[in-house]
């Protein structure tokens, strides 16, 4: 309590616009509310009370109110009552000190919207008419007679606070950008509102579908004091804002928050973009080509046709982004969550998904030509027609996954799950499938040419149509598998369990089942020419009336020969 009397006395000096003379010249009230310039908000020392620092983000929210009120009054000829050089002079002086925080915008906004005078269209103008100017330069490089940020230098000179020319400029700059940033947003909420206050922080896009570069010479001017300015200072305001066509090539905008925000089209290939907030964001055929884009958010944004060459999105969350037709070839996408995203026809030619979270996304036409999706969760997934040639499979869980017509050739799946997976018409020639896991998989009508699935689980595999010849299932497990009318030229089943297997129709011309388990397995009307089933289990097999057995190979030492078939043969 024994503050209160020199509390009320500062707040009177402050309006009238005077210091106090028992005030320490080192001081400046309106200072306190701002962020300091490429430094973390500092806390007020002890001796500073609590409600003096509430009470001078009052005054500051004031005086801000009362200001935006008077510029854009206007006269009774229809022109304003602030001049245009009064009205940047002011602007300078309440702007010019330290940066806006959210909480200070947020309390000014609210004030304003509840305030009958409240003209946001012209405002905006005015603002818009000011952050122009201040990007070309006007005002830092005025003659010394009308050099408003010297005028505001001199002044805190005066008042013995250390703060340098740019300094004052680049606060004063970004100052506008934040409130006509927070106007845009809020206009665009509003129907009545939406056609007069379209904000484009880099200008609106070109017509000659050229770039945008006001925006990024924003950024370095605000990094040139210290890297990161721009991004401390503005980056939670980009939420919602428009960025269509801007060029940020290189730009450093880690953390920023563009969440919401309109960026089709726009540059951003090496940009340094680590930990921003893309979600719900339209980045619509944006380039992001060699940009670092990890641990970033962009759940639900609408990447479609978007260039993400060789970006580095290691742990980003992709949930639900629409990644249609989008470049993602030499891409980092390792430990990355894609669930439900959208990617078909994407490129992701050596796109690396290590230990990627891709359930019940759909690649269906994608691009994966030699990818890595080693130990990524695929499951649910549709890659329908997918080319997944030479990819690396290795470890990953495709249960109940769907790959009809999918291009498999030369793929890596040693110890991945298909179990349930639907392969329908698939392409596995010369797939390296140890120990991987296709039991109760659909496999109607798929490619197996050459492929490697000694030891691999089969059991219930539904291989009807299918092609293997040539394939390699020795000691592979086809309990119950369906391999009916399939073509089985040349392929090595020995030692397979092939118990109560259907091979009806198919094709065994020299395939080779020494040691394989047919017991209660149907061979009817399968071609057995030249097919070897030495020291194979025959008990209680099935078989046609018209086969034919005189090509076949081993009989002789074929275990459990069924009575009814050496009677067959015994009357040759």
């Amino acid at each position: 309590m024994s503050q209160l009397p020199h509390v009320w006395k500062l707040l009177q000096n402050y309006v009238r616009g005077t210091r106090s003379t028992d005030r320490p010249t080192t001081k400046y009230v309106g200072s306190r509310s701002f962020l300091p310039l490429g430094k973390h908000q500092q806390k007020p020392t002890k001796d500073v009370n609590f409600s003096q620092v509430n009470l001078q983000k009052e005054i500051l929210c004031e005086r801000l109110q009362i200001s935006f009120e008077t510029w854009t009054r206007e006269d009774g000829r229809g022109e304003f009552s602030t001049s245009s050089s009064q009205f940047q002079q002011e602007i300078y002086d309440l702007l010019g000190n330290g940066a806006l925080t959210p909480e200070i915008v947020e309390k000014i906004i609210e004030l304003l919207i509840i305030e009958k005078e409240f003209r946001p269209g012209l405002l905006f103008h005015r603002l818009e008419d000011f952050y122009q100017r201040w990007c070309r330069g006007e005002f830092i490089d005025a003659p010394p007679s009308e050099n408003l940020p010297q005028r505001k230098l001199l002044e805190m000179a005066a008042q013995n606070q250390g703060i340098g020319l740019r300094q004052i400029d680049i606060y004063t700059g970004l100052n506008v950008l934040i409130l006509l940033l927070e106007l845009h947003r809020y206009a665009q909420e509003q129907e009545e509102l939406r056609q007069q206050i379209n904000f484009y922080p880099s200008s609106p896009p070109d017509t000659d579908s050229f770039f945008t570069s006001q925006l990024l010479r924003v950024i370095n001017y605000s990094d040139a004091i210290e890297i990161g300015n721009f991004s401390n200072i503005v980056g939670e305001f980009l939420r919602g804002g428009n960025f269509q066509g801007a060029y940020l090539g290189n730009a450093n905008l880690t953390g920023v928050n563009f969440s919401g925000a309109n960026l089709s089209g726009a540059y951003l290939g090496d940009a340094n973009l680590t930990g921003a907030n893309f979600q719900g964001a339209n980045l619509t055929g944006a380039d992001f080509g060699d940009a670092n884009l990890s641990s970033v958010n962009l759940s639900g944004a609408n990447l479609s046709s978007a260039d993400l060459s060789s970006a580095n999105l290691t742990g980003a969350n992709l949930t639900g982004a629409n990644l249609e037709r989008a470049d993602l070839s030499r891409a980092d996408l390792s430990s990355c969550i894609l669930n439900d995203g959208e990617l078909s026809h994407a490129n992701l030619s050596g796109v690396n998904l290590r230990d990627a979270e891709l359930c019940r996304a759909n690649l269906s036409n994608a691009i994966l030509f030699g990818a890595n999706l080693s130990d990524a969760n695929l499951n649910h997934v549709d890659l329908s027609r997918a080319d997944l040639c030479r990819a690396d499979l290795s470890g990953a869980d495709l249960t109940h996954a769907t790959l009809n017509g999918t291009n498999l050739s030369d793929t890596i799946l040693f110890s991945t799950n298909l179990s349930d997976a639907i392969l329908e018409a698939a392409d596995l020639s010369y797939a390296k499938l140890n120990g991987a896991k296709l039991n109760y998989a659909r496999l109607n009508g798929a490619m197996f040419l050459g492929a490697d699935l000694s030891g691999v689980d089969l059991t219930g595999v539904v291989l009807n149509d299918a092609d293997l010849s040539g394939g390699i299932l020795s000691e592979a497990e086809l309990t119950g598998a369906d391999l009916s009318d399939a073509i089985l030229l040349g392929t090595d089943f020995s030692f397979a369990n092939l118990n109560n297997a259907n091979l009806s129709g198919s094709n065994l011309s020299g395939a080779i089942l020494n040691g394989a388990d047919l017991s209660s397995a149907n061979f009817s009307y399968a071609i057995l020419d030249d097919t070897d089933l030495s020291e194979a289990n025959l008990e209680e097999m099935t078989w046609g009336e018209i086969q034919q057995w005189e090509g076949v190979r081993g009989l002789e030492t074929a275990l459990n020969l069924p009575e009814a078939l050496r009677e067959k043969l015994g009357k040759r």
